[in-house]
């Protein structure tokens, strides 16, 4: 009886569920469809996989036939096909390849590239393309028997943080973009997050309101007095104006409807029909200067109006120059991304507003937030107002914003990132609340856009878990219809949110690598929980993924990182990363060679196998503020009070979990045995003469056959130098061999002398506290030349070089006063946010401190943009010194 109970119960509950699991793949379905239908047409998306092919491989551009096809030949999903050509000839195709969109293309033939042709393509600034060991064409290797096909596992592959805009791309140029952009398709990326040039949009909006199909009527009384309002229906009543004559009317009417419009007023209304005004817009009366005191300067736009834990002014203001270049630069980003087949994700309007919005509709639900790690909590950079989800007004600009993206930048996308609560909570934990405030989120979006899909980062859920339990996070994640919101599970392959989540109840997530804070340069990874992590959430009971991602802080580091995410986008199994390693060091350097085999096997077992679950990396000394008194009287810290004083690290606080508060010295973060890294290190040097020879032999040569001065290899040289740059097999091997590996052993021989240094400043401390004068003097003197020996070290490679950073920032000024502006910005960005004052509560060598890094700040100084130095001869020179 109890076995037939059990049974009745048991398809009971199947009968119950299935519909909802149905309703579910259907309301998924439904959105990949509504996308795709968005999509550039086949022959403009073949031609654009044509051209990233042509930027590529200009050599190959006969050797290659694209074709998009339907899912159907996908079995229903998305994927790319490798065949043999028929018919092929020496000088016609020899493979072809198919794919859903042309990011597909790309992507299949990125697999080409690296699984027959043993290529390998990193960003230029990792170390560029190895395409030298591709066989010439007309000898391409055929894939056997009747080709390859590469499905997605799930539909989507998303790319960026809210802050990479600032860490990374912000001194950009469209030929910078054009190359991230192939870099994204052929490594997959099909859901780009595009947040370029959105404050041209604000100013648009907050200058001038557009309401859309909907019309403004204003009814007046014979005298001349405007005395009531409607949109549309809805009656929206204005206060009685006395006349004045004819002229103060059309001023009246203009100022106070545009002003007190939302205010939906409900005094000395009267309803007459005698005079009409059709209005099409409304003023917010939102001034230039207002905005000049919203928006922080071009580095610091990502925390000045992405996220809400802004720093408003600092660094501005915006010129109009900026404005107009940023926005022309996103309609070039966007219209490339639809023609590769990408869906970009908007910005929306997450609740940040300029302070004099609260002046100007006093009843409005707007509040100042509190201090995010800024000094004193100094109002003139500090604690920006928000506008709460639940006001009127909220809805009112978040429909206006998306409905001026899509009058500049047409009917793009349907998904619209929003992260009002990132390290912002809600005035209160009633789960009935937040759901509101969740659904007034959304509306906003919706009545933009009817098909809006709100993306929403999943940080809060980690950083801010002592507020977010479950009762909360439900009634956020459940606060929109199903399908209408997608979550990225931010930081999953350390704090993966899903696992405690019951999958986000339910809610289509993610699964992201987040790997970077603060576009820090460290080598650091944990490249089996990226072999793994997505292939166990998508296989998990009741799974709700849909997607892998990458949501870096900053790009163009740790390449081996995010090529393995990359090939997590096509990759239904688990990844032996052990062996994969050993194709990856032969793809990147050309050949197989015994040491460095080795040396990479060091790196998986310490470098790139971070388990301690630590929220942020490069702590090493040499780049952390120097703010730690040794005094035996001091303790351990300074007090928490002084470091709010003099820190201001963009990465929120809640990052910081790594230092251990009873240990009697600060400690850096430090998760592997240095000695086996040095051992690697050794490895590669030896390994150095085998596969590079020497640095300044090779690009003599290259610079007398092409006749230009050459640091960085180019696969466009055969087009612009001639036949030499290119036909010279040997030649051409030996640079791009040269600059995967050299690249990868200055920045190792960076990394193992940045943690010797940890350990000599230690060292120098401990004398002190001992009184010992000579064994400090001896540490100390060892800590400040290896701070001198890594900058020699770096300066011998253009990719670690800070006046390529500052040039690029230069270079996008169209006067005097941007360039200023914009050097400013980029050097305050990579050293601190901080000015002297004199009310700090500051110690005379901090104050010194302070003011000689506002000095440099300020200084013009032009540095190096070309490497200088044997970065071979340098790194074996610094190895010998240290540890021969």
């Amino acid at each position: 009886m109890s076995t037939l109970k059990t049974l009745i119960f048991i398809t009971t509950l199947i009968l119950t569920l299935s519909p909802v699991a149905l309703s579910r793949l259907e309301a998924i379905e439904s959105v990949l469809k509504r996308l795709d239908s968005k999509r550039a047409s086949s022959s403009v998306q073949e031609s654009a996989a044509k051209a990233v092919l042509k930027r590529l491989l200009p050599a190959y551009v006969h050797s290659f036939e694209f074709k998009i096809v339907s899912k159907d030949v996908c079995g229903g999903n998305s994927c790319f096909l490798i065949n043999n050509y028929k018919n092929s000839s020496q000088n016609g195709p020899e493979i072809i390849i198919k794919g859903t969109t042309a990011v597909e293309i790309a992507s299949g033939l990125h697999w080409y590239i690296k699984y027959w042709g043993g290529g390998h393509v990193s960003w230029d600034k990792t170390g560029g393309v190895q395409i030298a060991s591709i066989p010439k064409p007309g000898s391409l290797p055929l894939v056997k028997d009747k080709g390859v096909m590469i499905q997605r596992p799930v539909p989507w592959n998303y790319y960026q943080n809210v802050v990479t805009s600032s860490y990374s791309y912000v001194w950009w140029n469209w030929e910078r973009w054009e190359k991230e952009l192939d870099w994204m398709a052929l490594q997959g990326i099909n859901l780009p997050l595009a947040f370029t040039g959105q404050e041209a949009i604000w100013q648009k909006v907050f200058m001038l309101i557009v309401i859309g199909d909907d019309h403004v009527k204003i009814l007046c009384m014979k005298g001349l007095t405007p005395v009531c309002a409607f949109k549309g229906s809805e009656e929206l009543a204005l206060k009685k104006v006395p006349s004045n004559g004819p002229l103060f009317l059309g001023f009246m009417i203009w100022d106070l409807v545009t002003r007190l419009l939302l205010y939906k007023l409900e005094s000395n209304s009267i309803f007459i029909k005698d005079v009409t005004f059709m209005l099409s817009s409304f003023n917010f009366n939102i001034t230039t200067e207002d905005l000049n005191d919203f928006f922080g300067g071009p580095a610091y736009l990502a925390w000045a109006q992405y996220v809400s834990l802004a720093i408003p002014r600092w660094g501005g203001p915006l010129s109009q120059n900026w404005l107009g270049q940023q926005l022309c630069l996103q309609k070039q980003i966007l219209s490339r991304m639809l023609e590769l087949g990408m869906t970009p994700v908007l910005p929306s309007f997450s609740g940040n507003v300029p302070a004099a919005l609260k002046k100007i509709f006093r009843s409005a639900n707007i509040t100042r937030l509190g201090d995010w790690n800024t000094v004193d909590k100094n109002p003139r950079w500090c604690c920006t107002y928000l506008l709460n989800p639940s006001d009127p007004l909220f809805v009112e600009i978040g429909e206006a914003f998306i409905r001026q993206q899509v009058k500049e930048y047409g009917d793009v996308t349907d998904i619209y990132n929003c992260d009002t609560f990132n390290e912002n909570s809600p005035p209160t934990s009633d789960p009935a609340y937040i759901s509101s405030l969740g659904a007034a989120v959304y509306k906003a979006m919706l009545k933009g856009d009817k098909d809006a899909v709100w993306l929403m980062q999943g940080w809060l859920f980690y950083s801010d878990s002592a507020f977010w339990k479950p009762p909360q996070m439900q009634a956020l994640l459940q606060s929109v219809p199903f399908g209408k919101m997608i979550v990225l599970d931010l930081f999953a392959e350390a704090k993966p949110i899903w696992r405690n989540s019951s999958q986000f109840y339910g809610t289509p997530y993610v699964w992201c690598l987040l790997h970077n804070f603060g576009g820090n340069i460290e080598m650091y990874g944990i490249l089996d929980a990226i072999s793994s992590g997505p292939v166990d959430a998508r296989i998990s009971e009741n799974s709700t993924m849909v997607g892998v991602g990458m949501c870096m802080e900053g790009i163009e580091q740790n390449p081996v990182v995010y090529e393995l995410m990359s090939e997590m986008a096509f990759r239904s199994g688990k990844v032996q990363v052990l062996e994969w390693l050993k194709t990856y060091s032969r793809r990147r350097y050309g050949k197989a060679v015994r040491q460095v085999v080795a040396a990479w096997e060091i790196l998986y077992h310490t470098i790139y196998n971070c388990t301690d679950g630590i929220a942020n990396h490069n702590t090493d000394f040499i780049v952390k503020f120097p703010d730690w008194d040794p005094s035996p009287n001091s303790g351990s810290d300074v007090s928490q009070q002084d470091n709010m004083h003099v820190l201001l690290t963009l990465p929120g606080t809640r990052r910081f979990l790594f230092q251990d508060k009873s240990s009697d010295f600060p400690e850096a973060h430090l998760w592997y045995s240095t000695q086996e890294v040095v051992k690697a290190l050794a490895l590669f040097l030896d390994a150095g003469n085998d596969l590079t020879g020497s640095l300044t032999y090779r690009k003599n040569v290259l610079q007398f056959l092409c006749g230009a001065e050459v640091s960085a290899y180019d696969p466009m040289l055969a087009h612009k130098y001639g036949l030499f740059c290119w036909i010279s097999d040997a030649l051409s091997w030996s640079v791009e061999i040269l600059l995967e590996c050299l690249y990868d052993m200055v920045d190792l021989t960076r990394q193992v002398l940045s943690k010797l240094a940890n350990q000599v400043y230690k060292d120098a401390m401990i004398a002190f506290q001992r009184k010992d004068a000579r064994a400090l003097n001896l540490h100390g003197q060892t800590f400040l030349q290896l701070i001198k020996d890594i900058d020699v070290l770096l300066a011998s490679d253009d990719n670690f070089l800070l006046g390529t950073w500052l040039e690029s920032a230069k270079k996008l000024a169209l006067n005097l006063n941007d360039m200023k502006q914009y050097e400013w910005n980029a050097r305050t960005q990579v050293t601190m946010c901080l000015e002297e004052n004199k009310s700090f509560k500051l110690t005379e060598w901090r104050k010194e401190w302070i003011a000689f890094s506002n000095k440099w700040q300020a200084d013009t100084k032009i540095y190096p943009v070309k490497a200088k130095g044997d970065a071979l001869a340098i790194a074996k020179a610094l190895y010998q010194k240290y540890f021969g």
